[in-house]
């Protein structure tokens, strides 16, 4: 056997293990990810535009699985409470226990005295339908409001049922990351920075952005891996009729 041959078989032995480390690895990626984002995310349809334009009736978001304890000011949640209907509803916190809510001051929403700066409101709409009487939050309880707040039932519309219309933290089921539907939105949703400098701050992105990579890495290397074989196989029978045509124009 010649040394080219040898050669060779080498390096086709090694693309070979080299595919199938490639194809393995991709599959604990691929499916990972997968399973990952299963156990700690949830997809929701929106029912209404009281998001909008941040989320759009009819929208599909993806919101990670949280305890209500992580909820955070400026969070959109997806939530239940009984004396607001009786299916899940989409809103963005913007107070929690203890804080002082109001509307308007210079057409903004006021959270402890502070304008807060609400840059997902709709171009040329106020922060509020109606104005917000002075409101503390009970201790273990959110203040909610939609992005488009002419047509949200919400915290502002609930004030007089009780607990200043705010709702239990453990009424929350999870915190929405991203929108996934329509493609044309899809893309993982902005924190706002106007309840930055508050007391506990904003809540940092959950883990989607890497699971997305995960399964997009693993796909590549899954499909780059299983596409070696034929590849190598078609290369060798070209490499194989270049020797013969060579031998054959030396004879």
């Amino acid at each position: 056997m010649s040394r080219t041959q040898r050669t060779n078989e080498g390096r086709g032995r090694l693309g070979s293990v080299l595919s199938g480390v490639a194809v393995a690895l991709g599959c604990v990626l691929f499916l990972g990810g997968f399973v990952w984002g299963a156990f700690l995310y949830q997809p929701y349809t929106v029912p209404t535009g009281s998001m909008t334009p941040t989320i759009g009736s009819g929208d599909r978001v993806l919101a990670q699985r949280i305890d209500g304890d992580e909820v955070r000011r400026g969070d959109v949640v997806v939530f239940e409470q009984s004396t607001w209907g009786d299916l899940p509803m989409v809103k963005r916190v913007v107070g929690v226990g203890g804080d002082r809510i109001a509307c308007c001051k210079d057409g903004k929403l006021t959270v402890n005295g502070k304008e807060v700066a609400e840059p997902y409101l709709p171009e040329g709409k106020g922060a509020a339908a109606t104005g917000i009487p002075t409101t503390t939050v009970p201790k273990g309880r959110l203040f909610l409001l939609g992005d488009e707040r002419s047509g949200s039932l919400d915290s502002s519309v609930h004030l007089g049922d009780g607990e200043h219309g705010s709702v239990p933290r453990d009424a929350v089921q999870a915190r929405v990351d991203a929108v996934a539907w329509p493609m044309d939105k899809f893309g993982m949703l902005e924190r706002p920075d106007g309840f930055a400098d508050m007391p506990g701050g904003i809540s940092e992105p959950g883990p989607l952005r890497m699971m997305v990579i995960a399964i997009v890495v693993g796909m590549v290397l899954v499909l780059g891996g299983a596409a070696y074989g034929p590849v190598a196989k078609r290369m060798g029978r070209r490499r194989a009729g270049g020797r013969t045509q060579e031998i054959a124009g030396v004879g």
